[in-house]
């Protein structure tokens, strides 16, 4: 029997965030474009293209998704943020016409993650994102899963360069059925156990039931 020296830990599902996980750290650590909304005393040291003391008000910049989260306040109004380029109205029409062209990993490698967090900020533009994460994901869905189920000792290397980090986690789970069947089928494998995403959705299906 074999173990594995470390037990992929999965991210969080929408809005959530796991602080066990790999991808959720890596995630924390994407750029947002930022505006400051107040003066920033003796941090002008943070900001490379300034030689001032302070960070003075209105100054524009980015800062990584969880410094993002944490100065951001209705109330005390430190910082605002502004949508990156791919969730705005430009790309959300290029999506709307057919998502498949876009290469999401060199747009994003957290595409969907990414764009769940943004919710976080409130924006009117909110539910367009939301629709618009939403609806990349279901038209890529049938592409990515054909591909992986017919894709059997097969170079994949050219489609899985282009997806995201959740499509590619998507892509692994599809071959990874498709060559537990194909060994079935040879009789090379004594049962057909549940996929990992079965296994997962019963975890979390069955605490909600108990409470």
């Amino acid at each position: 029997m074999t173990t594995e020296s470390y037990l992929p830990v999965p991210p969080g599902v929408g809005m959530e965030e796991n602080f066990l996980s790999l991808d959720d750290i890596l995630l924390s650590q994407e750029k947002l474009p930022t505006r400051t909304e107040c003066v920033f005393p003796r941090l002008g040291f943070v900001e490379k293209t300034s030689d001032t003391r302070d960070i003075p008000e209105g100054t524009k910049m980015e800062m990584p998704l969880w410094l993002s989260k944490g100065l951001y306040d209705n109330k005390r109004r430190l910082v605002s943020v502004e949508q990156p380029k791919i969730y705005r109205q430009g790309w959300r029409t290029v999506f709307s016409a057919d998502p498949n062209v876009v290469d999401l990993h060199k747009m994003g490698p957290y595409y969907y993650g990414l764009g769940s967090q943004l919710l976080h900020f409130d924006s009117p533009e909110n539910p367009e994102i939301a629709q618009t994460v939403l609806q990349t994901y279901i038209g890529r869905f049938r592409r990515i899963m054909d591909c992986s189920q017919n894709a059997y000792n097969e170079d994949t290397s050219a489609l899985v360069e282009r997806l995201d980090v959740l499509e590619r986690c998507l892509f692994h789970t599809g071959q990874i059925g498709l060559n537990d069947f194909q060994r079935w089928e040879k009789g090379q494998a004594s049962q057909i156990t549940a996929s990992n995403l079965v296994q997962n959705y019963r975890k979390r299906k069955f605490p909600d039931l108990e409470a």
